[in-house]
């Protein structure tokens, strides 16, 4: 399952929402403000970490860069483009959207 956050961690619990249902063999992908938890030094940030060493977690790298936030990710966050994106979807039979 593919896990789709867009949503900033400090505006709703979406992130956390996810975190607790998300398991093995999933992904979970950052898009619009929902990048804002990839921040490095934040919460969510080490919410994230422990959750790399067992799920992917992307984030969709055009949002980073329209939010000025390009190079300030966290480790082990994986960086995609629209095509990127295009393939998690493909790759994962089912997309569960966190509002």
């Amino acid at each position: 399952m593919l896990h789709t956050v867009n949503k900033s961690p400090t505006e709703r619990n979406t992130l956390d929402s996810c975190l607790a249902h998300v398991k093995k063999g999933s992904a979970i992908l950052l898009i619009e403000d929902g990048v804002y938890a990839a921040l490095k030094g934040t919460e969510s940030a080490k919410k994230l970490e422990a959750t790399l060493k067992t799920v992917p977690v992307y984030a969709l790298q055009p949002d980073l860069e329209a939010r000025g936030m390009s190079g300030r990710v966290l480790d082990g966050v994986k960086l995609v483009d629209y095509g990127g994106f295009v393939d998690l979807v493909a790759e994962h039979p089912t997309v569960q959207s966190w509002l």
